[in-house]
């Protein structure tokens, strides 16, 4: 309004069109006639630090300006989660991010069990989906010791284990699957509903993927593989059918939101939250 942007231009002499803010001007409107509020719980290791979830904290913003609430983020150490019903109770939602090592895996598993049970949205990113692959096998399917790679190199049902042609005795460095990879989307899944396409491109940072050996096991008891490479041979997401939203992503998500155009499972995850709240 003050045409600043006008004076940048002409002082270096920029030719530019006249900026069309209609996409901005909604996302503010939608910001100041927010009328409900919803608490989604994140549970990490590194929540002292809210800094390393910036992303996915930013995402949810950005998912509650489109859906007209106000995101609460109830900041909780996955270390402090022994009971989960207690801690998690009051979450209209829950997410378990990405991230490295074995501190404060049980307390995630925990959480990704009581999402489950009490069919509370849930989503998954990265490990996030990991951990809902590891306690869909030991609490549904019977598998008791299952675990990643990762966590535990002497379980004997590594659910979650190198990437294909990998093994513990290569070196690491260099090792990750990083960058965009495409994902073909399962037909008649949430994700499909989600994402509105069967094939995505979506931004990757990790090492263990979900061991295939065990693919058939998991399905048999349930669980959905809602996308997979387009060769079929990597799995990148899980769902439950049973939930009204229970999704596991091996990608991150949360690297593609914008505040005029939030990602759609972050969305998923806050409209659902809505809708079990509200009875919507």
């Amino acid at each position: 309004k003050s045409h600043f942007s006008e004076v940048v231009c002409r002082e270096l002499g920029i030719t530019a069109p006249e900026p069309d803010l209609t996409s901005w001007l909604e996302m503010i409107n939608n910001i100041h006639s927010r009328t409900k509020n919803v608490t989604i719980g994140l549970i990490g290791k590194y929540v002292q630090l809210r800094d390393a979830y910036l992303s996915v904290a930013e995402a949810l913003n950005h998912a509650g300006y489109e859906c007209g609430a106000y995101v609460d983020i109830k900041w909780i150490d996955s270390e402090t989660v022994t009971d989960a019903a207690e801690i998690l109770s009051g979450c209209d939602g829950l997410i378990v991010p990405g991230g490295f090592g074995n501190r404060g895996i049980e307390g995630k598993i925990a959480a990704a069990k009581y999402a489950r049970e009490n069919d509370v949205p849930y989503l998954g990113i990265c490990l996030g989906m990991q951990i809902a692959v590891i306690e869909y096998a030991r609490n549904v399917c019977g598998l008791t010791d299952a675990n990643s790679g990762e966590f535990d190199d002497t379980s004997k049902n590594k659910v979650i284990d190198f990437m294909p042609d990998q093994n513990e005795h290569i070196n690491k460095g260099g090792t990750l699957r990083l960058g965009a990879y495409p994902c073909k989307i399962t037909h008649g899944t949430l994700m499909e509903k989600c994402y509105g396409t069967d094939i995505i491109s979506e931004r990757h940072r990790h090492r263990y993927e979900f061991n295939n050996t065990y693919r058939e096991i998991l399905t048999d008891s349930g669980l959905v593989i809602s996308g997979t490479s387009p060769d079929n041979r990597i799995v990148e997401t899980i769902e439950i059918p049973q939930n009204k939203f229970y999704i596991g992503v091996q990608y991150h998500p949360e690297f593609k939101s914008r505040p005029t155009k939030p990602h759609p499972l972050f969305k998923g995850l806050v409209n659902s939250a809505l809708a079990q709240k509200y009875d919507l």
